[in-house]
């Protein structure tokens, strides 16, 4: 979460971007394949399907993401409410390499599911060390890094998804 809330922060800064900071542990998520109608997973896709942009952030264990950000991709639906917007991952993880490997394994399933995984992905080694109590940074390329992952990000949406979203507006003025 320290990690993560560097990258709110930064999106936060910024005038024109609202936030919706979903944290799994506050949901009562199914497992998957039980209940699609469940009121939690409804409520998860209509947070994300009104997203513009998401940042998906996993602690790695043994080499892979969390189950936790499994259950929560499973529980946006098929197709997926992921599919076709733009996602910024950001992994942590106590060893010297970082999330490397979780980061890889999460972006193939990403793929998978339709979203557009953008270039850019944020590890952070050594996570027990990378912030002090207050949950600054203690190394200032960790804090530029994450300041990056949303700088991406947004630029991606100004760049690429709000041009589309204009031009689409305009085609179906003429219809």
């Amino acid at each position: 979460m320290k990690a993560l809330r560097i990258v709110v922060q930064e999106l936060r800064a910024r005038q024109d971007v609202s936030v919706d900071l979903i944290d799994p542990a506050e949901l009562d998520l199914s497992p998957p394949g039980l209940d699609g109608k469940h009121v939690a997973t409804r409520e998860l896709q209509e947070r994300v399907r009104a997203a513009t942009g998401v940042v998906l952030a996993t602690p790695e264990y043994h080499g892979s993401f969390s189950s936790v950000i499994k259950l929560v991709i499973e529980n946006l639906g098929f197709p997926s409410a992921l599919a076709g917007k733009a996602v910024a991952l950001l992994g942590v993880a106590q060893g010297r390499i970082g999330a490397i490997k979780s980061l890889e394994s999460l972006a193939g399933v990403c793929l998978h599911v339709g979203a557009i995984v953008l270039p850019g992905s944020v590890s952070v080694a050594r996570v027990h060390t990378a912030f002090d109590e207050q949950g600054r940074p203690t190394d200032p390329s960790v804090e530029r890094q994450l300041r990056g992952l949303a700088a991406g990000l947004l630029d991606y949406i100004r760049g690429a998804v709000c041009p589309r979203l204009a031009l689409e507006a305009m085609v179906r003025a003429r219809e």
